[in-house]
């Protein structure tokens, strides 16, 4: 039997279920979910600054200039060591620079890419019940909910290695999960499975 990996960076499309993964990890196998969309969307609050995909993009390009492409997986893992004996594992959401999935595998972790159909993930997100910040954050139409994906999808022409690339960081995963269903316990059954549970 294979041992559940002690950290899992989680990373996919948006509207994909990433938070759900992340959640499932912490409520049923004692893991602790540390979203660094929040870290950055937290600083921003902090700050007076709107919380708009455009604005977290640019705070976490900063960040990685300034402080390592891993720089969002250093301040998950350090919430986590701050807490020893308390989790079972770590579980780090969204991951959207190949630094961030080296990162993670320097820890001696797994990156698990979660993907769906991108109606049903656009559904999810105008549908979602989210923070009141965040529903008006993902207030978008179809084609600019494309749009915003394909500007972290694909590292932009000048770019540097700071900048967002789903597309390199899904290179670099290690598991796969298509999330299509429509409830959380076959997602659960899928991650377990995947995952060793």
């Amino acid at each position: 039997m294979k041992m559940p990996p002690k950290i899992i960076g989680i990373s996919g499309t948006n509207g994909s279920g990433k938070d759900s993964v992340g959640k499932l990890l912490e409520n049923k196998h004692n893991y602790l979910f540390v979203s660094v969309t929040d870290i950055l969307r937290q600083d921003l609050v902090s700050r007076g600054l709107p919380t708009s995909r455009e604005n977290m993009r640019s705070l976490s390009a900063k960040w990685r200039r300034e402080s390592g492409l891993g720089v969002l997986v250093d301040k998950a893992k350090t919430i986590f060591d701050a807490q020893p004996g308390k989790y079972a594992g770590l579980a780090i959401a969204s991951l959207r620079n190949p630094g961030e999935a080296d990162s993670v595998h320097g820890y001696g972790g797994l990156v698990l890419w979660v993907d769906a159909d991108p109606k049903l993930r656009y559904k999810r997100v105008a549908s979602a019940q989210r923070g009141e910040q965040r529903a008006v954050d993902d207030n978008k139409t179809f084609a600019e909910f494309l749009a915003d994906e394909a500007a972290e999808m694909y590292r932009p022409e000048g770019g540097d290695s700071a900048t967002l690339s789903l597309s390199d960081v899904k290179d670099k995963s290690d598991l796969f999960l298509t999330n299509d269903g429509s409830n959380l316990d076959e997602l659960k059954h899928q991650l377990d499975e995947l995952l060793g549970f």
